[in-house]
């Protein structure tokens, strides 16, 4: 099968760009011909299949002449079927739409243009998009329009689509609430990929946050979690992101930066335990699933498809509960996790397989 991929960039630095790899590369390992199709490329990956730069799919770009580079690609290339991954826009998305193209929904882009389900107020956002539903969101009301005409473009080109494929049920749910028929989605979750699993541990024990440090993946929490629980062990940070000015230089807190992910099951491999308050809404977690890969326990609030990987009880709590984090944080010092079951990727590679096939 020849199969040409859309995305918006060719990076090493996201789960979604990892989870992108992971893809191609089992794709591969299977004899299917791949080329991708890319707005930019930050050189942090090495390369998976043939690459070809196509400026105007970089979400930044404000360029709209994306249909005559991709016309004339799938041409020279003749793809059986055109995978789109990550949010594009709307002018890629519509020619992907009319040659009945298979998308992969990533995040929240499609259908929130805000925060990522999560309010201004800072609380979990439980409605559908709408422009006045939206407004509250936003203090720039030319803004707010423009994002939500973007979001709402995007979301009618995805209706187009074949088939739909998204990493948990949350996220299947969302699509739902905004009109996406559930017979047109797929739930196809990540899988472990690429992790060393016999890495020596990284430096010695501690509770360990892995993710961007940003507001909404809740760094902030995972720290005053990690005060409250009263652990001696240090606090290791491994990530980058706006609030890595404020956090760099507290006592007894590591920040390692932005973490290779040939390195991180050595990183993972120190912690007692992976901290996720995730106040998003978070679209699966895979960081979670890795960690419990490697036996590594995860403290975490119910945040979108966490619940779906997690395997419950007494580490994960709801969420904004911090106090019922940090004694999470208390209880999993000393336990030895047990892999998730349900995410082996040759069964998840078959479906995705199947639904190129069936589309």
């Amino acid at each position: 099968m020849r199969i040409l991929h859309l995305s918006d960039r060719w990076s090493a630095r996201g789960g979604a760009d990892w989870h992108l790899r992971s893809v191609i590369d089992a794709l591969a390992e299977r004899g299917h011909q791949q080329l991708l199709a890319v707005g930019r490329d930050d050189g942090s990956a090495a390369r998976a299949c043939g690459i070809q730069l196509v400026p105007g799919l970089a979400v930044t770009s404000g360029r709209r002449d994306v249909a005559n580079p991709l016309s004339s690609l799938a041409t020279t290339f003749r793809p059986d079927v055109i995978h789109l991954h990550n949010a594009l826009g709307p002018a890629a998305l519509q020619w992907a739409a009319d040659r009945g193209a298979v998308a992969t929904i990533q995040d929240h882009r499609s259908f929130c243009p805000g925060r990522g389900k999560w309010t201004a107020d800072g609380q979990p956002c439980r409605q559908a998009m709408s422009l006045t539903g939206c407004a509250e969101c936003f203090d720039d009301e030319a803004y707010h329009r423009t994002i939500c005409e973007l979001t709402t473009a995007r979301l009618a080109a995805l209706k187009r689509m074949k088939a739909i494929t998204v990493l948990s049920h949350y996220m299947k749910s969302e699509l739902m609430a905004v009109g996406v028929a559930a017979t047109k989605t797929t739930v196809i979750p990540p899988f472990v990929y690429g992790l060393d699993g016999l890495a020596p541990p990284d430096g010695p024990p501690c509770v360990l946050f892995a993710g961007r440090l940003v507001a909404a993946k809740g760094v902030d929490d995972a720290i005053e979690a990690w005060r409250r629980s009263g652990l001696e062990l240090p606090l290791v940070l491994a990530g980058t992101g706006s609030l890595r000015s404020e956090v760099e230089d507290m006592d007894r807190v590591e920040v390692l930066g932005w973490v290779p992910h040939h390195r991180i099951a050595a990183v993972i491999g120190r912690a007692q335990v992976l901290v996720m308050p995730s106040r998003w809404q978070e679209p699966f977690g895979i960081v979670g699933l890795e960690a419990l890969s490697l036996n590594t326990p995860v403290a975490a609030w119910r945040s979108g498809g966490v619940p779906e990987w997690h395997p419950g009880g007494e580490l994960l709590v709801d969420w904004g509960d911090i106090d019922a984090l940090a004694a999470a944080l208390r209880v999993a010092v000393g336990q030895r996790a047990t892999p998730a079951q349900g995410f082996d990727r040759d069964l998840l590679m078959d479906q995705l397989v199947a639904l190129y096939e069936n589309r």
